[in-house]
């Protein structure tokens, strides 16, 4: 009276439409999300640009190298004979100038630190022996009041000198929040070192259009460490790898978070085993 059917290879409807379903391929889909999106697409490419922006300063630090380095295997040089030379060929060159610093008129560079110390760096005038000219000279750097309530004693050697030191030509204008006003009256105090705004305070004599650095161990030099690069290059390519890496790594979990990316990998790392 009952049939008897073979039922070991039986599949019901449901379970075949839940095979044919799962062994369907699925194709990449892409549901982005609005905030998330405007995000990505302002912070990668700033990273990106803040990356390559520190590869051309890791070059620049590396050709001032290169510039010091050339400059500083000269023998020094006269200051009066290296007037009216083009400034790339005078920065980092070897100098000596022979005069007399005059006593009352000097200049301090102001937030200067050395050691985590506030100070300045003390800017001499020294009128030279021959051709009428007038150098302004760094002797480094001098303690300061942090409560700026008074100003350092400058001690300026008197009588003839001989110094010796290296051109300091700026690789740029200054940075400054606001335009500087030098006051009347010695000494001056300076938030940078503008030439075109210290020579007529200095009418007398023709002065030298750059900074004379001294060096260690020259006369009249106070505290001395000049530094050509204060960022090594290795450094600024360090802070363009992470740059970089940073960039990369929100644009891959943007793509994951906004797409069914990572579930796609899943279902192939399965079928591969």
């Amino acid at each position: 009276m009952f049939s008897h059917r073979p039922v070991g290879h039986h599949v019901l409807p449901d379970q075949a439409g839940q095979h044919s379903m799962m062994d369907a391929p699925v194709g990449l889909r892409f549901d982005p999300e609005w905030r998330i999106t405007l995000f990505t697409l302002l912070m990668v490419p700033l990273m990106v640009w803040l990356g390559f922006w520190q590869l051309d300063r890791a070059e620049e630090k590396a050709a001032l190298a290169v510039a010091w380095d050339q400059q500083q295997a000269q023998a020094p040089t006269p200051l009066q004979s290296l007037t009216g030379q083009a400034p790339d060929q005078l920065a980092y060159r070897p100098a000596t100038a022979t005069g007399r610093y005059r006593q009352s008129e000097y200049l301090l560079l102001d937030n200067r630190t050395h050691g985590g110390r506030f100070g300045y760096e003390v800017l001499g005038i020294m009128d030279l022996d021959q051709g009428g000219l007038a150098v302004l000279v760094n002797r480094g750097w001098i303690a300061g009041d942090p409560s700026r309530e008074s100003l350092p004693t400058v001690s300026v050697p008197p009588g003839r000198q001989t110094l010796r030191g290296h051109v300091y030509v700026p690789p740029g204008k200054p940075y400054l929040l606001e335009e500087q006003e030098i006051a009347a009256g010695w000494p001056k105090i300076i938030q940078a070192i503008e030439m075109d705004k210290i020579v007529p305070a200095i009418a007398d004599a023709a002065l030298f259009p750059h900074v004379l650095r001294l060096d260690g161990g020259s006369p009249s030099a106070l505290t001395v460490n000049w530094k050509v690069v204060n960022v090594k290059p290795e450094k600024h390519r360090g802070y363009a790898v992470q740059w970089f890496t940073m960039a990369a790594v929100l644009a891959i979990f943007y793509l994951l978070r906004s797409s069914n990316l990572w579930q796609l990998l899943a279902v192939r790392r399965g079928k591969g085993r």
